[in-house]
């Protein structure tokens, strides 16, 4: 596929808009409170979110009540045929694309203020009447959200002793005129560890948020450990996916650089030692909806970023996602498919066809691996390269196992394999008792008692493959080949 000339948010928009049926926009006015996403939930959003939904086209709503000037963009990730054509790379080998750009990071490069799109505009938490609630249009996925939440922010943060920097995405609450809440799941994102050792020292960590970026910015934030460990920079990594360095520019009243092509900009400070309740504002004891599908509880305790400024660009544009949607599979899992091929193609070269991040999953959950036995010594190596899985995203539970002549990306196939070449007692790998991800609410001793804590899971293994003894008795039905364009010219 040809790389498209991708840079930042709005060239993405202007690449979709050449593209049929990927992007509508509206001039209808619109209430960002659970309205917006309510209407996208129709449109586009797809995912774990609650049928009826479908998989559809990115959205842009032009007139946001209450925000004269502002627009909003939704769903630009929530296809994978949309993200294939974003970067430039064919769907089934966007988890190659990026193991090899992984492996061959363009470290970003910081350019002068003077060249920085971002800062066009300024906003100074000392200014009279400053209020980011009125300065950014940040939505609420629905009418019980703690608040409205930057979905797509992208933190920057340095480490206070090592001075390496990351960049990852969190849950943002807006909690008031310059103050923002942030939920980091335990043990899993390195800003959090970088924000536990400021507060040890008791500093503030200085940090930036980045909203509307180039997609491949959002993709490899995504990255975790093992894959990304702490100090590489996932930066570099959309670096490699557009063979060029994202620029970064100085922000203006803290410590800490911006992605320079960036929408809007929050400059601020985690602060040592202050917490505040999720929905202080609210009291409905949610949260917001995340990627398993249910609105998650309400945290009675998160760090606190106390807002110094906010920079945009002229005519801003703000870009936000729907928890569940297919556009949080497709950024988590993604990368989830990365770090799977390249843990498993260096153990066992060859043997690998593919992975993908099910959308059933939530990006996180589930992937199906799609396997070639080259012969007899590679029966059970399928099961070694599922253990690998788990070893390289520690968030996963469930990994389907298919044979070469399985598609892993239709789901359909997969579960025929499930009902013609697998039987429950011999072909079900329980590993019980291992951590997993704590917004799944299944995972808790209320739901079994063979869990011991919350964030406890069963992972589970569906050998889905033929044995290879066998294979010669598992041949699929074999058609004529021929081309349908011979008789239907526009058959795609």
């Amino acid at each position: 596929m040809t790389k498209p000339e991708v840079i930042d948010l709005r060239s993405a928009l202007e690449y979709l808009r050449t593209e049929p049926g990927e992007l509508v926009e509206t001039d209808v006015a619109v209430e960002p409170e659970a309205e917006l996403s309510g209407v996208y939930r129709y449109v586009g959003a797809a995912g774990t979110v609650m049928r009826p939904t479908r998989l559809g086209p990115a959205m842009i709503f032009n007139n946001v009540k209450g925000y004269p000037g502002a627009k909003v963009a939704i769903g630009i990730l929530s296809s994978r045929t949309r993200v294939a054509k974003l970067l430039g790379v064919a769907p089934n080998r966007l988890g190659f694309a990026l193991r090899d750009s992984v492996n061959c990071p363009i470290q970003p490069v910081e350019i002068g203020q003077e060249g920085a799109a971002c800062q066009e505009v300024v906003h100074l938490a000392t200014d009279e009447g400053f209020d980011l609630r009125k300065l950014i249009p940040v939505p609420t996925n629905t009418p019980v959200d703690a608040g409205p939440y930057i979905t797509l922010g992208m933190c920057y943060a340095t480490h206070p002793d090592s001075k390496v920097s990351d960049i990852t995405i969190h849950r943002i609450c807006v909690q008031g005129k310059d103050e923002l809440s942030i939920y980091f799941v335990p043990g899993s994102r390195h800003i959090g560890a970088m924000a536990e050792r400021a507060e040890e020292l008791g500093v503030p960590l200085p940090i930036s948020i980045s909203i509307g970026v180039d997609p491949a910015i959002e993709i490899a934030a995504c990255f975790e450990p093992p894959t990304t460990p702490l100090g590489f920079n996932e930066l570099s990594i959309a670096g490699a996916l557009r063979n060029k360095p994202v620029e970064l520019v100085k922000c203006l009243t803290v410590d800490e650089c911006a992605i320079a092509n960036a929408e809007y900009v929050i400059e601020g400070e985690i602060v040592p030692g202050v917490r505040v309740r999720e929905d202080q504002n609210s009291n409905t004891g949610f949260a917001m909806p995340e990627f398993p599908g249910y609105t998650g509880p309400a945290n009675p305790s998160l760090p606190v970023i106390r807002v110094k400024a906010v920079t945009h660009r002229k005519n801003p544009i703000m870009q936000t996602c729907i928890g569940p949607s297919e556009e949080h599979v497709n950024m988590a899992g993604i990368p989830t498919e990365a770090s799977i091929i390249d843990m498993i193609e260096k153990a066992m070269p060859g043997r690998l066809q593919n992975v993908y991040s099910a959308a059933a999953g939530g990006g996180k959950y589930m992937v199906v691996i799609q396997f070639k036995k080259l012969g007899p010594a590679d029966e059970g190596r399928q099961r070694q390269a599922a253990l690998l899985a788990f070893s390289a995203f520690s968030e996963l539970k469930h990994v389907f196992l298919v044979d070469e002549d399985v598609d892993p990306f239709d789901m359909n196939d997969v579960l025929w394999a499930l009902n013609t070449r697998f039987q429950g007692d011999i072909d079900t790998i329980f590993i019980p008792g291992v951590r997993c991800h704590p917004l799944d609410p299944s995972e808790s001793p209320e739901f079994s008692p063979s869990i011991r804590e919350k964030g406890i899971s069963c992972k589970t293994i569906f050998d889905c493959t033929v044995p290879y003894h066998l294979k010669s008795k598992f041949v699929r039905a074999q058609f004529m080949e021929v081309d349908p364009k011979t008789f239907l010219p526009d058959f795609e």
